[in-house]
């Protein structure tokens, strides 16, 4: 028989011992950096489209990938696994494509988009963690298929003089000036982050309807590419909407402030290390948990979209290489690298 006096004193105390590592084992995940389990994702979530938190704070299920090669596209970077994003984006970045090639400009390299569950990111940006961003270089398409080598390894056009704030006139085209506008003219998209320079050369040259002008926004970096960003999507609940870019053109003393001393000056104050480096997954939305833990497609290939039958090639991702990669000249402004002052212009 059993003794119950030596019985139930050890049970409890075994259960005890199995619930505290359990929770310690919950702890220590919900500790882990969310960049670590975000940036370890190959596919994405096998759910609904569906954005969660803020652009700089949250992640996406349902995302699809934009084809390596399109008709009018090519995507650059491809180590980096960071082709993915909202449906509603891959479509509106094939859809600009298109709409470049009639406008004059031969095509888009098309740079980060997401993660394939969104999320903070091992290296680089910021923002692009819930699929509704992407960056879109300066750089016009070439006529020929780049090599994987090339799209790892060429540079993007720099549109700003070196040491300057202004245009560099030598690489400048009206094309550049039609692509952005284009982009801008389409309901789905809020803003279009560009370079100060580049957003004077908007203001000083755009002719007819001045009212896109609007959407564009002067910010730190962004010299060798534009960043598209869309609106929060249905089905969408917990997706946090940005405020509404000013009214007006923004051509006034908003942008003014960026030719002043102030944005440029060096900070008192040591730099903060950046969000992705101290943000650990009990700190992201709830729902972003249950998005990571989601099941996977069967394939990338079955939520991969685009490409009019143009041949795709192999992407050669692991961890260690994309870390190795480290961020490049296309990448959002580092947060440790430029010192933001307490008051700027709304952006």
């Amino acid at each position: 028989m059993i003794d119950p006096e030596r019985f139930f004193p050890r049970f409890f105390a075994a259960a005890l011992l199995v619930l505290a590592a359990t929770l310690l084992a919950n702890a220590g995940h919900a500790a882990e950096l969310a960049k670590n389990a975000f940036g370890s994702q190959r596919l994405p979530a096998a759910t609904s489209p569906e954005s969660v938190g803020f652009y700089s704070k949250g992640c996406f299920g349902g995302g699809v990938a934009i084809a390596v090669d399109g008709p009018t596209w090519q995507s650059m970077r491809l180590s980096r696994g960071r082709r993915w994003g909202h449906p509603t984006m891959i479509k509106l970045i094939e859809k600009l494509s298109r709409d470049g090639v009639q406008d004059g400009w031969p095509g888009l390299l098309v740079g980060d988009i997401s993660q394939p569950r969104g999320g903070p990111m091992l290296t680089g940006h910021a923002s692009h963690q819930i699929g509704l961003d992407a960056d879109i270089w300066m750089t016009p398409m070439p006529k020929r298929r780049l090599s994987t080598a090339e799209r790892e390894d060429l540079s993007a056009t720099l549109m700003i003089k070196k040491g300057g704030l202004v245009v560099d006139e030598s690489v400048w085209t009206p094309a550049h000036l039609g692509i952005l506008r284009r982009a801008a003219s389409y309901s789905e998209v809020e803003r279009i982050l560009v370079h100060p320079g580049i957003k004077k050369k908007l203001c000083d040259t755009a002719t007819g309807d001045r009212k896109w002008l609007r959407k564009v926004r002067p910010f730190w970096g962004h010299d060798y590419h534009f960043h598209i960003r869309i609106g929060c999507q249905a089905g969408s609940p917990g997706c946090k909407k940005q405020e509404a870019a000013g009214g007006g053109e923004g051509c006034d003393s908003a942008l003014a402030w960026w030719f002043t001393e102030e944005p440029w000056r060096p900070s008192k104050t040591p730099p903060k290390p950046p969000a992705r480096d101290r943000i650990t997954l009990n700190d992201m939305p709830k729902a972003c948990l249950a998005i990571l833990k989601a099941p996977a497609p069967e394939s990338e290939a079955a939520v991969t979209i685009g490409g009019g039958g143009m041949a795709q090639t192999a992407i050669p991702t692991t961890l260690a290489e994309k870390l190795a990669k480290g961020a490049d000249s296309v990448s959002d402004t580092p947060e440790t690298s430029i010192p933001v002052p307490e008051t700027r212009p709304d952006n």
